[in-house]
Parts: structure tokens; sequence; C-alpha cells
């Protein structure tokens, strides 16, 4: 059993700490931290997880086996470094970080520590993206010409102090949310050739849509995002991929999974889901699927760190990188 330290007791805390308990004796939340003490006592309920009100308190909890860091943005740097640079394995929820330049300074401090890292961009893992990368990779409809990705949310409105609305914090929309497809078109298609943005931003500058084209030889990807959307319009995650063969869909809204054939003919899709399991912690999806998923295969890899690396340090500082390359063209 490998024991975690959980750092971060909000939205995305909760979501982590509900997989952990999912996934039973595997992984023991031996420590909880967060600056609002009554947060991290709700998610220690059921277990014996020590509190702390400091992350800093937490690295030095003994017997940890690794950290999972579900800070707001502006902190994952200091703490991801901090994490390694105390030996830890980490786990580190998306988006890596908030600049370039930290991104940077992770990937230096991980490749140092040797320490086994992963990233949380979730839809690497999450089994409709699965069955689509799966698939790709096959070329059993040849390659892949178009590719058309979105993510469209209500407005967040669940982060401590707002802090999801503070660019400086989070690096607003483009960052947060629009990095998931950016992140998922690099991971099914490769590195693009150029990359072009354009959307809305408000009166503080802060991003409430955009879209990017990504060009690549012989193919294109457009990645569309927003998060202003009224409360009642939830999240609709969302894709259309044109193969030489067959066109792909999938729309969490409409519940359409299908395959349209070059030829002729339309084939539902149905998956069995990886796991099942739902979380009542609020925000815009209640779904433990794909977070169960990418935690679970970060626990296999700490016991065979020969795995292949999925989400790897790396993988997230490209995708921070493009996602703030798309930002600055707005």
């Amino acid at each position: 059993m490998f024991k975690v330290g959980l750092i971060g007791a909000g939205f995305m805390g909760g979501m982590h700490a509900n997989c952990y308990k999912a996934l039973g004796d595997k992984v023991e939340i031996a420590a909880i931290a967060d600056v609002r003490e009554e947060n991290a006592k709700a998610l220690a309920e059921g277990t014996n997880a020590a509190i702390y009100t400091s992350a800093d308190e937490l690295l030095k909890h003994p017997g940890l086996d690794f950290v999972d860091i579900c800070l707001p943005t502006y902190l994952h740097a200091e703490y991801v470094i901090k994490a390694m640079e105390s030996g830890y394995n980490v786990f580190v929820e998306k988006p890596l970080c908030r600049t370039a330049e930290e991104a940077a300074r992770i990937v230096e401090a991980s490749k140092k520590s040797g320490r086994i890292a992963q990233v949380g961009q979730v839809i690497r893992f999450w089994d409709e993206y699965v069955w689509l990368k799966e698939l790709a990779d096959s070329k059993k409809f040849g390659k892949i010409r178009t590719a058309t990705f979105k993510r469209l949310s209500s407005y967040p409105d669940w982060a401590a102090d707002n802090w999801l609305h503070r660019f400086d914090m989070s690096g607003g929309m483009a960052l947060d949310l629009h990095v998931h497809d950016i992140d998922f078109a690099r991971y099914l298609m490769g590195e693009p050739k150029s990359v072009k943005a354009s959307g809305i931003n408000n009166a503080e500058g802060l991003t409430q849509y955009i879209v990017t084209t990504y060009v690549y030889d012989g193919a294109v990807a457009v990645c569309e995002g927003t998060w202003n959307y009224p409360k009642e319009f939830g999240l609709t995650m969302a894709y259309v991929v044109e193969f030489e063969q067959a066109t792909v869909v999938y729309n969490s809204g409409t519940g359409k999974f299908c395959i349209y054939h070059k030829d002729g003919g339309v084939e539902n899709v149905e998956l069995t889901k990886s796991f099942d399991g739902d979380s009542d912690i609020g925000g815009n999806i209640s779904s433990l699927g794909g977070y169960y998923n990418e935690l679970e295969y970060f626990i296999k890899r700490l016991s065979d760190p020969s795995l292949p690396d999925f989400a790897s340090i790396e993988q997230g500082a490209r995708s921070v990188e493009l996602a703030l390359e798309g930002y600055s063209q707005l």
C-alpha cells in the first residue's frame, strides 16, 4: 500500500481523495493539507489522515510514498519542486504550472530528482479519448485529416477566493480549461507546425472564449473552449475526427458516440467504462472515471517504473507553452 500526502482540499483535491478511497487497499491517504482546516478534515472522513494547514508541514510527514498537489495553479511550481527536492514522487494537477519559465524549472528539477512524476492531463485517461487514441494509432481508418475538439463549460464559481478568475493565479480559461484539448491534440497528432488563436477576453483581459488552430503536414486540428455559459449548461466535451476512411463523433452533452464510414453506414460505439463512480463535491463534473484511471495508472507506475509515462512533466510543460502561445495572440 502506498501512502499519499494530499496538498489542497478544494474541488480537485476532493476528486482525488474520492479516487484514493475508491482504490481501496492500494493507497492510504496519510496526510492532507489545506489552509482551510475544515476542508482538510472533511476530505479525511473515513481515513486516519493527519491534518495540516501548511503544505510545508505536510512535506515533513514521515513515511509518505508520494505527494499529490491540487493547489491553485500559481502555487504548483513552488511545491512540485519542493516535493521533488524532498525526495518524493509527485502527482500534480493540470496545468503543470502558470508560466513557461516555471515549466522549465520544473522539468529541470524533475530530471535532477529522478523521481516518478505525472501531470493530471486527465483527458489522456478518459475512456472515450483513450479509445480515439488507440483507433488513431491502429491506422484502421487511415490517417487523420481534420480534428475538432470542444470543451464548453458553465462559469466556474467554486474556486476559493475566485482564484480561477485571476489571470496571475490561473492563466484563465486558456490555461485551465482549454489546455485539456491542446494537450490531447498534441498527444493524438504530434507537434504542430503552426498555432493560430482567436477569441474574446473580458474587460480584465481574462479569456472567456477561444478557438485555436493547429496546422500539421496534411492535417488540421481545431480546439474550441469557453467557461462563460450559464450555470445550467454544465460541461460538454466533444470531438469530431475525420480519418481517410471514416469520421468519428463523440459528444458528452448529447450522448452521441459513433463512426460514420466513408463507404456508407453509421456504427454506434459502445464502451465498457474502466471505472464507474461519481463524486458529489460540486464543480462542473461529477464522474470520477478519468481521474480514477489516471491515479490508478500512477500507482501502477510506482510499482513498476518501467511502464510508459503517458503524462510526463515534459509533456505537461509543452502543453502550458502552447496554451500561453495561443493566449498571447488574443
